[in-house]
């Protein structure tokens, strides 16, 4: 089986132009593909999973990434699957983050000479005079087309901004961009992306000639990878400083039951046969899978070690096994009101919950405990010695955090 057969397999692919030549370009190495990752923040999220581990096997594969840092379409913004505008950055900010995506890609594909590339499209967009590119691109869309793309039509009724409504033409600018200086001949991204990508694909031809081959797939990432990217309103990062080894190995140990298999063929690198074995498992081994990917990814991410403490927390947690460490977060004595703190607070304070309404509404349901007594006061205060010994919250089920006084 080809990479791009175990591509389908695993159900990554979810549409593609001319199937046969990229199959066969993809099965014998000689794709350069690109993948554009926009610096809306300082740290990738799981999201991007999907992303990352498909640039490693198509690398293992003898093919060679482009990781396009967006440091210029990160300054208008993709509206695709936004409700409202993104918020402005600045040039700097942009280019802090695009350091930090850097470092964590670093983890997932190799960037040695004659590997993998790593741009910044911000070194071509931010140099082109407008109206040069109008001339030289704009007759090459339409804006009836461009109006019927589903990332434009969602925005239509609450109002897209001409600054957004610009960022099909800057994406697009990428393709035809890196096809010309970079023999980059084929492009993926999510299937929220497809007209966008499209539009790539098509300007390159109308541009160069009905003979250019550059093509396009796009992956399952709109629904699964953004359902991945959060959890409980917020979202699960790469960044240990941001999400702790812990909290990152127990999403994964907490996705749906209906999740867990597609899960594991979509990010894991587990080989193909013993995925195959799992697809039967139910009961307890669902368990067993769930636990099989949180290790997969946290170790990937984290590396091993850190997996395995991750992997003792919470076996000492949930399974009464010994040696974990509980994820523990430290307030200072100067955080105290009168000398205690209300489990509201504690739970914010502890990142079990985002805000005081939500903690009001875990405790008013039950849902809370602490140091194994439910709660069902919202009053309830913890004193200065109680929390000098440690109080171990949970939030449901799956949820703990200890809060420690410094």
């Amino acid at each position: 089986m080809g990479i791009y057969e175990e591509l389908v397999e695993r159900g990554l692919i979810a549409q593609v132009t001319n199937e046969d030549e990229i199959r066969n370009m993809i099965n014998n190495g000689k794709a350069v593909f690109y993948i554009g990752f926009d610096c809306t923040a300082d740290s990738l999220t799981a999201g991007h999973f999907m992303a990352l581990t498909l640039m490693k096997r198509l690398q293992q594969a003898g093919n060679r990434p482009i990781a396009l840092i967006g440091g210029g379409t990160t300054m208008i913004g993709d509206p695709s699957g936004r409700t409202d505008m993104r918020k402005m950055l600045t040039r700097e900010d942009i280019e802090h983050n695009a350091e930090c995506f850097k470092r964590q890609m670093e983890r997932f594909i190799d960037f040695g000479e004659g590997k993998a590339m790593m741009l910044n499209n911000a070194d071509w967009l931010l140099e082109l005079n407008y109206v040069d590119m109008l001339r030289e691109v704009g007759a090459c869309f339409s804006v009836n087309n461009m109006l019927r793309a589903e990332c434009y039509k969602q925005r239509m009724e609450k109002g897209l901004s001409f600054l957004e409504f610009n960022y099909m033409i800057m994406q697009s600018y990428d393709f035809y961009y890196l096809f010309q200086h970079y023999d980059c001949n084929m492009q993926f991204g999510g299937d929220d992306q497809w007209s966008n990508m499209l539009g790539g694909t098509e300007l390159i031809r109308r541009k160069l000639g009905k003979d250019a081959h550059a093509m396009t797939i796009t992956l399952l990432t709109d629904s699964q990878g953004k359902k991945m990217g959060k959890t409980a309103g917020n979202a699960v990062w790469l960044d240990p400083n941001k999400t702790s080894p812990y909290d990152f190995y127990q999403y994964w140990r907490n996705v749906d039951d209906a999740d867990v298999m597609k899960c594991i063929r979509m990010l894991t690198f587990l080989p193909m046969e013993q995925i195959r074995e799992m697809e039967g498992w139910d009961g307890g081994k669902i368990n067993r899978a769930k636990e099989i990917l949180a290790f997969e990814l946290t170790a990937m991410v984290h590396g091993e070690e850190e997996a395995k403490k991750a992997e003792a927390s919470a076996k000492a947690l949930f399974g009464g096994g010994a040696g974990g460490e509980i994820p523990t977060t430290e307030i200072g004595e100067d955080e105290l009101v009168d000398g205690s703190l209300d489990i509201m607070t504690l739970l914010v304070k502890a990142g079990l919950c985002p805000s005081k309404s939500d903690a009001r509404r875990n405790v008013q349901q039950g849902g809370v405990t602490a140091n194994d007594e439910k709660i069902t006061d919202i009053g309830r205060l913890f004193t200065l010695g109680e929390l000098k010994n440690g109080v171990v919250l949970r939030r449901g089920k799956k949820s703990y955090q200890k809060v420690i006084l410094k």
